[in-house]
Parts: structure tokens; C-alpha cells; sequence
């Protein structure tokens, strides 16, 4: 076995022992101290607010990771398709084992916090991270998908003032949902257009011939799948984000008239 297959197979366990870890333990502790409300709320509660705290933490490490590595990292930079083993690679070791561990909870907890369109979501992309650390290829592009998780943290959040029952229309809740839909758009839709720019113009490029059929057609349907569902996620927070901006205006015009009436 090669030392950078021991070396993506140990990250690859140390980070699903990692996020089982903060999970099942850590996550209790810590809400509980941070959130007071915590601790009132139901088992499933619990039990999704939990697998939210670990999406944060994943999302927050390899987001942060893999925008230094698409800015610094140079082997991935210079080579886009066959970059030879970088910081890139680790990344994406971290989020495969993510990846599995979250698709283990959500098995275990189907009727609480199961998803089918999360399991496409998570198989598509773990087909997607097995090619390339298994062949060493498009971990400049695995690294750039990686960034779409810098959203992951505002959509939890959103869900976390849910659930300890803020006012739908306070403060907290509609800078977050801004937030969440502008960055949602930033690194999940705006980033689609660089993606297949740089697909199209490696095309038929001897490179992208090396890669071979399979690693081609992998490349091209992950991506499809996993865009599909950020468009339609994306429309669903859309819609969310207009009717609360349009809340904000009738609240508005509504106070303005009641202060003209007085005047």
C-alpha cells in the first residue's frame, strides 16, 4: 500500500471517528452550556440539532481549508487535472469521512432525521472523492466543490433559531437568512459557471483524455446531480428570503402610516 493511500485512509478514520465523537458526546455537552434551551427540547431535537452542530464544524474546517488550498496551493493551482498530492487531497479525505459518518447517523435515525435527497447528495459525492484520491486526478476540482459547504453553517443556524422558537421575523433570523441566501448563491450557483467554463475548455485536451471514460462521465454527472439539488435548494431559500424582505416592507410602510396619522 502506498504512503498517500495510508495517509488518505487513516484521515479518512480519524475524521468519521472525529464527527461520531462530537456527535454523541461533545455536541451534548456543549449546546447544553452555550444553549439553555437545549436541554427542553424533544429527543429528535436533540438528535437533528446534534447532526447540525457537526455539519457546522465540518463545514467550517474544510471550507475555510479548502479556500486557502483553491488560493495557496500551489500543485493543484499549476495542474488542475493531474495536480500531484497536496493539502487539497487531505481536504477532501476530511469531508469523505464526514460523508460516511453522517450517512451512518442518518441510517440509525432515519425516521428522525432522514433524507433521501441527502443520501444522493452524500453517495454522489463520495463516488466523486473515492476517484480522485484513488486516482489522483480533478483534486483541484474536488477542493473547488468543497467551498460550496462556506453555506452549511447560515442554513444550520436558521434551523438552530427554529428550534429554540425565535420570532420568525426577529432581527437574528432575517440578517442570518440574508446572509444564508447570499452566500448560498455566492459558492453554490455563482461557482457553477466557473466549474463548467473549466470543464469546457479542458475538453479534448490530452489531459482530459487521460483521464479516462469512467472518471469523465463521473466527473459530469456528479456535478449535474449535485447541482440539480443546489438549484432546487436554492429556489426553496429564495422564496424564503422574498417573503421575508417583503414582510419587512409592509411592516414598514405599515409603521410610516400609522406615524403620518399621528402627525
Amino acid at each position: 500500500m502506498e504512503i498517500n493511500t495510508k495517509l488518505f485512509i487513516s484521515v479518512i478514520c480519524t475524521s468519521f471517528f472525529t464527527f461520531q465523537l462530537l456527535f454523541y458526546f461533545v455536541s451534548y455537552w456543549f449546546s447544553a452550556k452555550v444553549s439553555p434551551g437545549f436541554n427542553s427540547l424533544s429527543f429528535e431535537k436533540k438528535i437533528e440539532w446534534n447532526s447540525r452542530v457537526v455539519s457546522t464544524c465540518h463545514s467550517l474546517v474544510v471550507g475555510i481549508f479548502g479556500l486557502y488550498i483553491f488560493l495557496f496551493d500551489e500543485p493543484t493551482k499549476t495542474d488542475p487535472l493531474w495536480g500531484g498530492p497536496s493539502l487539497a487531497n487531505v481536504n477532501i479525505a476530511i469531508a469523505s469521512g464526514y460523508l460516511i459518518s453522517d450517512l451512518s447517523i442518518m441510517i440509525l435515525y432515519w425516521k428522525v432525521i432522514g433524507d433521501k435527497f441527502f443520501i444522493i447528495h452524500h453517495c454522489a459525492s463520495l463516488y466523486a472523492y473515492y476517484l480522485v484520491l484513488k486516482n489522483g486526478v480533478l483534486v483541484y476540482v474536488g477542493n473547488y466543490r468543497l467551498l460550496a459547504e462556506l453555506s452549511s453553517p447560515f442554513v444550520n443556524q436558521r434551523w438552530f433559531f427554529e428550534a429554540l422558537k425565535y420570532p420568525k421575523f426577529s432581527k437574528a433570523i432575517v440578517i442570518n437568512g440574508i446572509l444564508m441566501t447570499v452566500v448560498f448563491f455566492i459558492v453554490r450557483i455563482a461557482s457553477m459557471l466557473p466549474h463548467y467554463g473549466f470543464m469546457y475548455s479542458v475538453y479534448g485536451t490530452e489531459p482530459y483524455k487521460r483521464l479516462g471514460v469512467l472518471v469523465q462521465l463521473s466527473w459530469v454527472i456528479s456535478c449535474v446531480v449535485l447541482d440539480v439539488m443546489n438549484v432546487m435548494w436554492m429556489i426553496k431559500i429564495s422564496k424564503g428570503c422574498i417573503k421575508v424582505i417583503s414582510h419587512i416592507k409592509q411592516e414598514k410602510a405599515k409603521n410610516s402610516l400609522q406615524n403620518g396619522k399621528l402627525d
